[in-house]
């Protein structure tokens, strides 16, 4: 990939290479859900990916001197509404930001004949990874089947053959999200000889999950896996306290570790644990310059810079703003379109130096992706509460690949089987 510095760049686009585009800038937009039974972890998230990108634009003039229009669309989490705004915005937008795997899956089929990058940064269908075959979907910097890999390989200590004669409850919400991880457990349940006992959450049952924790009481599971969100998870850590389930031996995705839902219950949740693939650095560079040009101006609605989620907002912008500066880098111009986007995106390099020269070392593992790899495949921290707040806990993990990327390749292929006519990028290695 071309390297330009900012200077660089700014300077061919004064120069003409872009010229009149500057005025318009970049369209890309979010499908955010501020509202909803979600809203609680939509919000710092949505101000984080808000804040860094208003942060670019007031301090940079945007991302290689053109602005970046960061719209918003309000779904309220609902794949109806969800869709609406992916139609209502896709005329003019650089990138589809979903923020749901119901959405992502309803748009996926869209995305060979609209032409537009889907970007889901930690979430939507794990087999997306498989560029050769998505080759418009991006999940870095790691697949929720990563992430099952990760917190499986913490629960046995690095050595899964200690998994045998366990008993491991997924306790995930009955959507599309919720039930992500369960073919990647699934087959690891056979390969290492636990069992799999499944006790889904339905949207309804969110907040009133009494029979949920019954079967749980009942089943006496080693650990318990929580795939949820929103709702969902400030009530079964609030159950697991009111049962006595031991925290310690409890996990939770990456979207079930958001600090206020542990602050509800303080010292009792002590020992819960999150992966993740973000981590809050409250003295990262980066943090000084969005409180200077946003916090410190008024034009931010984040109520705490250090907390795991509105961290993990401005990561997720800084995956989206990298793609765009390496598009413009290679095409040569300022306001790039969807089609140049996908190729930044697919040449990402997030390496330790980048992210100091971003100064967002230790905000995420270092990645990179390629024509193949969609998702980078970067690693996640586990996140501990220790009774007040999240603190890291051992060193970074690392997906087993080996055991994932077969799983990948048979899904990727049943699902362009099934959508079939479906095109193969064939030159990918």
């Amino acid at each position: 990939m071309k390297t330009f510095t900012k200077l660089t760049l700014a300077t061919a686009l004064s120069l003409g290479l872009g010229g009149a585009a500057m005025a318009e800038g970049i369209f890309a937009p979010n499908l955010t859900y501020r509202t909803g039974p979600f809203a609680a972890t939509g919000i710092p998230l949505m101000n984080g990916q808000k804040d860094y990108m208003t942060m670019l634009n007031e301090r940079d003039g945007g991302i290689g001197g053109v602005p970046i229009n960061f719209e918003e669309c309000e779904t309220g989490y609902s794949t109806e509404k969800g869709v609406e705004c992916y139609e209502r915005t896709k005329a003019n937008a650089v990138v589809t930001q979903p923020w749901s795997t119901g959405i992502t899956l309803q748009v996926l089929p869209k995305t060979n004949t609209d032409m537009i990058p889907i970007l889901a940064p930690g979430y939507g269908f794990s087999p997306m990874a498989n560029g050769k075959v998505f080759q418009w979907a991006f999940n870095p910097p790691a697949s929720y089947w990563d992430g099952a890999s990760m917190i499986m390989q913490h629960i046995a200590g690095g050595d899964m053959s200690t998994l045998s004669g366990k008993k491991i409850a997924l306790l995930h919400l009955d959507h599309p999200f919720g039930k992500e991880p369960i073919p990647v457990l699934e087959a690891m349940a056979a390969e290492y000889g636990f069992e799999l006992v499944l006790v889904p959450v339905g949207l309804k049952e969110m907040q009133n999950q009494s029979a949920q924790w019954l079967t749980i009481r009942r089943e006496r599971p080693d650990n318990v896996v929580m795939w949820g969100w929103g709702a969902m998870n400030a009530s079964a850590i609030a159950e697991a306290v009111k049962t006595k389930y031991p925290m310690d031996q409890f996990y939770g995705v990456w979207w079930a570790g958001h600090d206020a839902d542990l602050k509800q219950v303080g010292e009792a949740g002590t020992g819960y644990k999150s992966i993740s693939w973000s981590m809050p650095q409250p003295d990262a560079p980066v943090m000084a310059d969005i409180k200077q040009h946003v916090a410190d101006t008024g034009m931010t609605e984040q109520e705490d810079p250090n907390s795991v989620f509105y961290q993990r907002g401005i990561v997720i912008s800084m995956i989206l703003a990298e793609g765009i500066a390496a598009a413009q880098a290679e095409f040569g111009t300022g306001e790039i379109n969807a089609e140049q986007l996908r190729w930044g995106l697919e040449n990402l390099d997030i390496s330790e130096a980048r992210l100091a020269e971003l100064g967002m070392t230790g905000m995420v593992p270092p990645f990179s992706t390629s024509c193949s790899n969609h998702t980078g495949h970067s690693g996640a921290w586990m996140l501990e509460w220790d009774g007040e707040k999240f603190v890291q806990s051992g060193d970074l993990l690392q997906a087993d690949r080996s055991f994932i990327e077969p799983l990948e390749l048979a899904q990727s292929a049943e699902y362009a089987d099934a959508n079939a006519p479906w095109p193969i990028n064939e030159d990918c290695e």
